[in-house]
């Protein structure tokens, strides 16, 4: 497995807004080929991390548009743009 984590910045004040936007596009986020997990952590002065555990390498890369065109959606909250960087999966547990 491959996990790639997006750290952004978001304008203060947006959580809400981009917490529904967020929500609004679960389906098109979970229906990526390769999907196994993703998960936003954010803060109220707009700065989070997306954690987006992936099949592999290579199917995250295959996602990088779908990833972009996403983000597109964020546009107008944006402070700064996202940046992304990539791990091979050493331990991915749950309860």
């Amino acid at each position: 497995m491959f996990a790639r984590v997006t750290h952004y910045k978001m304008k203060p004040g947006s959580k809400d807004a981009t917490t529904a936007i967020m929500n609004s596009l679960k389906s098109q986020i979970m229906e990526m080929p390769g999907m196994h997990n993703f998960i936003n952590v954010a803060n109220e002065d707009g700065s989070g991390y997306i954690i987006a555990v992936v099949e592999s390498e290579a199917t995250s890369n295959a996602n990088a548009s779908k990833v972009a065109e996403l983000w597109g959606a964020f546009s107008d909250y944006m402070e700064a743009a996202p940046k992304a960087v990539g791990y091979d999966v050493v331990a991915n547990w749950t309860n």
